[in-house]
């Protein structure tokens, strides 16, 4: 078995659900070379920006809800529907990595950082998916070295999918620059070097 591929999914805005796009094609894209390259995943450890807590929590019901965590969209993205299952082997397979650092919570569910690439990725909603919280109490040396215990779980079969955005400050966004402002980009490109090149110095 290969080892499972890590993904970051920078997902922008929800109505990312409902187009189609350069991106949405590029999420698709790599939804079918997972497959093809990987094989199809046991399950999906999914962590997403937008479930930002006060600890370490990871999700243990068969069944996750799905979250419209936005608002002000129009009625057609509320009806969209990711009905994925949850995978008990992943939560626990978590939990014997992060022992008593990380708790059950199951008032979270599936949220918007996650379903809306999700649907384009792998469609047919037929891969558990299990998601991890961002501790907001962990500095950016602890999240690493939080994310290198989990490592080996690409190895047991599981995909694992972080999903935000490099940069979010809608105060500061340009709405008519298609491009992206210069701040935006050198910084991107800034964290997007660091993390292929592997400079850990944080």
């Amino acid at each position: 078995m290969k080892r499972m591929p890590v993904i970051f999914a920078g997902h922008g805005s929800p109505m990312l659900a409902i187009e189609d796009s350069e991106q949405t094609r590029g999420l698709q894209q790599i939804g079918k070379e997972i497959l093809q390259n990987y094989g199809k995943p046991k399950a999906i450890l999914a962590i997403s920006a937008h479930w930002y807590t006060k600890g370490t929590f990871i999700q243990s019901t068969p069944e996750p809800k799905q979250i419209y965590d936005m608002y002000g969209f129009p009625d057609e993205l509320y009806k969209i529907t990711y009905p994925v299952k949850g995978y008990m082997p992943l939560t626990k397979a978590v939990q014997s990595r992060l022992g008593n650092t990380v708790s059950i919570d199951d008032s979270w569910g599936i949220d918007h950082g996650i379903w809306t690439i999700l649907i384009h990725m792998f469609p047919n909603a037929d891969i558990p998916v299990v998601q991890l919280s961002v501790n907001g109490y962990l500095n950016a040396k602890e999240s690493y070295e939080l994310g290198k215990q989990l490592i080996t779980l690409r190895d047991e079969g599981y995909l694992i999918i972080g999903s935000g955005n490099i940069v979010h400050n809608l105060g500061e966004l340009e709405w008519n620059n298609v491009g992206g402002s210069t701040e935006s980009i050198e910084f991107n490109t800034a964290i997007t070097n660091a993390v292929t090149s592997g400079d850990i110095k944080l």
